[in-house]
């Protein structure tokens, strides 16, 4: 599923572009020394398996023990925020223009898709992290390791 940069990013669309961009992007470690969505990826896909049963924990600890609970609370939402804060992240990251050397970059792979006789999609005016995360994940199932390396 393609999501076109025009779309605005209000309310929930950020988070759903951030949930398709963090399916799209390549966890590569060539690319974690450029690219910080590696750790941001991992850190949300991490805060959204652990967070919830820390904050549930959190709350009945608290319960239990029959301590204040507006402390609890507080650090409940705090920790399933944690997760929403990284798809926000992603989401906003996604719709931004690539930067010059990036797009240069961009164009370099896009080309060298051409020659090796992959069809590649036609891309907007101005390519977005998108766009790059999904010629990247193109690139990667068509391009040899040699190109890789060259990185």
């Amino acid at each position: 599923m393609t999501i076109k940069p025009s779309d605005e990013l209000t309310g929930f669309r950020v988070f759903r572009r951030g949930q398709q961009y963090m399916k799209t992007w390549q966890s590569d470690k060539r690319l974690a020394p450029v690219f910080p969505e590696n750790r941001v990826v991992n850190t949300t896909r991490f805060g959204i398996h652990v967070m919830p049963p820390l904050a549930i924990f959190t709350l009945a600890w608290q319960v239990a023990l029959g301590g204040p609970l507006m402390p609890a609370i507080a650090t409940a939402l705090f920790a399933c925020s944690l997760p929403l804060q990284g798809l926000w992240w992603l989401g906003k990251r996604s719709a931004t223009p690539l930067p010059p050397t990036l797009l240069q970059w961009f164009h370099e792979i896009r080309n060298k898709l051409a020659t090796a006789g992959q069809a590649v999609a036609p891309f907007e005016k101005k390519p977005t992290y998108q766009s790059l995360a999904e010629l990247l994940a193109c690139a990667f199932r068509k391009l040899d390791n040699a190109f890789w390396d060259d990185l």
